[in-house]
């Protein structure tokens, strides 16, 4: 059982984040789908567009949560920038979700509520996964992360050596003399000052 233990406190940090992510990704999930199947099964609008309005709004509510609650522990490098990269991460997790979607209606040729909920679901799976990792490299920085530009997202030069270590103070040590140098013979006399 110590084992166990042990492994657990070595990774209890990455529980913890998997799940409070997980919980923020679940309600997500609802509000996307919500969204969607409203707009696709109650309204008639093209599965894509349905998925891409509630992946909008259920991105916007990403967002905030996992700000202020999932990863609230990781440098904070201005809501601007956080905010463009976590909407342009968000852009590619759903063209992974539409790329399965439309496989499954145009190859497979599945058309339906169930077909559009099934492509749904495993297209979210699969754009999560990245989107996780993608937040925790590019959106959520480590706390050791370099700072950036809250406006930029670039690397704040004038903050960086904030973050740098101090160097170690230089201490005048006296410099041992240098050994006489051996003169070949014949050379003594070249060497000898007037």
């Amino acid at each position: 059982m110590s084992f166990v233990a042990s492994l657990y406190r070595r990774f209890a940090h990455i529980v913890h984040e998997l799940a409070k992510f997980g919980s923020i990704g679940a309600l997500a999930f609802v509000i996307t789908t919500g969204v969607g199947n409203l707009l696709h099964v109650g309204f008639g609008i093209g599965e894509l567009t349905s998925t891409g309005v509630g992946t909008v709004v259920a991105a916007t509510f990403s967002y905030l949560a996992n700000r202020y609650w999932t990863f609230r522990h990781r440098e904070q490098s201005g809501m601007g920038r956080e905010y463009v990269t976590f909407f342009v991460l968000n852009g590619v997790g759903l063209l992974i979700t539409w790329l399965i979607q439309g496989f499954t209606k145009f190859a497979l040729d599945q058309r339906g509520w169930i077909a559009y909920n099934a492509s749904l679901v495993l297209g979210t799976a699969v754009a999560t996964l990245f989107r996780y990792w993608a937040y925790k490299k590019w959106v959520f920085l480590p706390e050791d992360a370099p700072p950036v530009t809250p406006t930029t997202g670039l690397p704040d030069p004038s903050g960086a050596q904030d973050r740098a270590p101090a160097a170690a103070p230089a201490r005048d040590y006296p410099q041992p003399a240098e050994p006489p140098r051996p003169q070949p013979e014949g050379m003594a006399e070249f060497s000898r000052t007037p």
